[in-house]
């Protein structure tokens, strides 16, 4: 997954001008992909494994409220009222929320692959169907958050690297762990990113005007129907 990253690099070879126009139309994007990966896939996903209905919202809820709380920490930790330049918190959250679900697949897909190879292949290609349109959304998102652009594509490739160190960690405990719960734990924690921090930055930096709006929109709506696309 770390090789899909990479896709960021493409927007090292457009100008500053040129980035700037698609950068809200790129975080729209990364909103609905996450939110999209949520709904379509990690959620149906916990009620696979046979969780309890109730489980599975207590745990969405425990990953949203777990961003909430985590967000209030690097806001407090990062920006005080007197800097105008503070980094925003979600990209800080958009690592952290990127490197759990790339982990998170890491271990599914490694367990599927030792059981059944071909299954495994189909399993990795629904994951980078899933990981292609968000790695090329949180790139924007980190970029829009003022990360250098060449270390906005370092993190998200280091950020990658968690789903080889999932691999690893489900090859070596033989697939013993009970790692259900934190399906819809992850999925709180990118409904969080996407609705309580992704839209209301596009609402905040974006025009007025009705074009943009609509651009926005539709942005927001091919992230979802990309992901709706790649479900199982």
């Amino acid at each position: 997954m770390s090789a899909i990253a990479m896709i960021g690099s493409v927007t090292l070879i457009l100008k500053p001008a040129t980035l700037e126009k698609i950068l809200l139309p790129l975080v729209a994007f990364a909103a609905g992909s996450l939110i999209g990966g949520a709904f379509f896939h990690m959620i149906p996903a916990a009620f696979a494994v046979d969780l309890d209905v109730l489980e599975i919202g207590m745990m969405v809820v425990a990953g949203f409220t777990t961003f909430f709380i985590l967000e209030q920490f690097l806001h407090w930790h990062h920006c005080h009222r007197d800097q105008v330049d503070c980094k925003q918190p979600l990209t800080y959250l958009i690592l952290i929320g990127d490197a759990l679900h790339n982990f998170l697949g890491g271990l599914a897909i490694a367990g599927i692959f030792l059981i059944d190879v071909r299954a495994g292949i189909a399993a990795w290609l629904a994951a980078a169907a899933h990981e292609i349109p968000q790695e090329l959304g949180d790139f924007g998102v980190l970029v829009h958050g003022g990360w250098e652009k060449k270390r906005a594509l370092l993190f998200n490739v280091l950020s990658g690297l968690t789903f080889l160190i999932g691999g690893l960690v489900a090859y070596g405990l033989s697939f013993k762990v009970d790692i259900a719960w934190l399906i819809p734990f992850a999925a709180g924690n990118f409904i969080y990113i996407g609705a309580s921090d992704l839209v209301p930055e596009v609402h905040r930096h974006g025009d007025s005007n009705i074009k943009t709006s609509i651009l926005h929109l539709v942005s927001f709506v091919m992230g979802l129907a990309l992901l709706l696309l790649a479900a199982p």
